[in-house]
């Protein structure tokens, strides 16, 4: 097992106040994404069988379902933005995956992520899937475990299992 890392400010009086959290580590942060996909999954599904079976196959004649899921498509895009935006900006960082996984996002510009943060957030993951997935790998380079939607949105994700010295204060 990895030593733990804490986070180090750099730039701006929010970012000192963050100094000494302690940072989530990487299977945490996979844990937590795959369990928000999951979940986003489970909700996107009954959505798109509502909106065929009350809207589409009216308006169309079709009695076929279609449900398949692609994120390259405008609905399912749609509904994994709103899914990450309004999970972070209401659990303040803490979606349901990163619940379940001990984790939360911190914001290093506010005390509180706002609605604006959490959609960026949320938007920012499709610059961290660019190139392979290099954004994600980001996390073993970057001196305070952050990947390129954590640098877009400007947060870090802290492990909350264990407080930190800082965190016990």
């Amino acid at each position: 097992m990895s030593k733990p890392r804490f986070y180090h400010a750099h730039e701006t009086a929010r970012e000192d106040m963050e100094e000494g959290l302690r940072l989530a580590e990487f299977w945490q942060r996979a844990l937590g994404f795959f369990i928000d996909l999951f979940l986003m999954l489970m909700l996107w599904s009954p959505v798109v069988f509502g909106w065929w079976y009350f809207v589409a196959h009216k308006l169309h004649g079709s009695t076929k379902l279609e449900m398949k899921w692609d994120p390259r498509e405008e609905q399912s895009l749609i509904f994994l933005l709103i899914y990450g935006a309004v999970a972070n900006y209401l659990g303040n960082g803490q979606t349901p995956g990163k619940w379940i996984a001990r984790t939360r996002a911190v914001s290093l510009t506010h005390k509180r992520m706002g609605l604006w943060q959490s959609f960026e957030r949320a938007l920012a993951y499709g610059a961290s899937f660019l190139e392979l997935g290099f954004g994600f790998v980001q996390f073993f380079m970057h001196r305070n475990r952050q990947t390129v939607h954590d640098r877009i949105a400007e947060t870090i994700v802290v492990d909350v299992r264990k407080k930190s010295a800082k965190q016990n204060k």
